[in-house]
């Protein structure tokens, strides 16, 4: 087994907090917490991670059963996250989503931390990066991801309206940069 490498995971974990962008979620968490009255903080990390790992791990041979290589998948994923990025940036919704009525695993865990964009740059960083040092990533996103959902209340007081969209504009920013990086070095440009 390769050593770990600081600088890769530094990377991935930074590429991965973008694009989780769990502090950008925070008006949304607030939302589904008013409504419910109630996030299982615990529960819903817990499936963040099993997400991860588990696509990180048979991504690949998901791809291989539906006949596309990790080029074209990180290609596509990387408009995706172009997207997410101008979304942020912009304040303009791309992606319509319903509200769910109700606060589970399903709205939380996925689609808003771990969904089609994380799974995207997990199987994109997989080019790039060692598997372990992707895992590590993965952990230290997760145990942030269960940091904000637990002390939300606390964060929403702290940031306010303006902090929240602030932070939101400059992660789009480096999401942006993320997404311009990874369709160069897949596209062979």
């Amino acid at each position: 087994m390769q050593p770990l490498i600081f600088k890769e995971i530094l990377s991935v974990t930074m590429i991965l907090f973008a694009i989780i962008d769990i502090l950008g979620a925070i008006p949304v968490i607030i939302e589904l917490r008013q409504r419910a009255g109630h996030i299982e903080s615990e529960k819903a990390s817990i499936a963040v991670l099993v997400l991860m790992v588990a696509f990180l791990f048979v991504g690949n041979e998901l791809l291989d059963v539906i006949g596309l290589d990790i080029s074209s998948f990180a290609i596509a994923g990387s408009l995706v996250i172009f997207i997410i990025a101008m979304e942020m940036i912009l304040g303009i919704k791309f992606f319509k989503e319903e509200m769910p009525e109700t606060v589970s695993i399903v709205p939380i865990a996925f689609p808003l931390i771990a969904g089609a964009g994380t799974m995207t740059t997990l199987l994109s960083l997989k080019s790039q990066y060692q598997t372990q040092n992707i895992l590590v990533g993965i952990i230290i996103n997760t145990l942030f991801v269960y940091l904000v959902l637990k002390n939300v209340k606390w964060l929403e007081k702290l940031f306010g309206k303006t902090g929240l969209d602030i932070l939101r504009k400059a992660f789009g920013i480096i999401l942006l940069a993320i997404a311009i990086k990874l369709f160069r070095s897949n596209s062979g440009l």
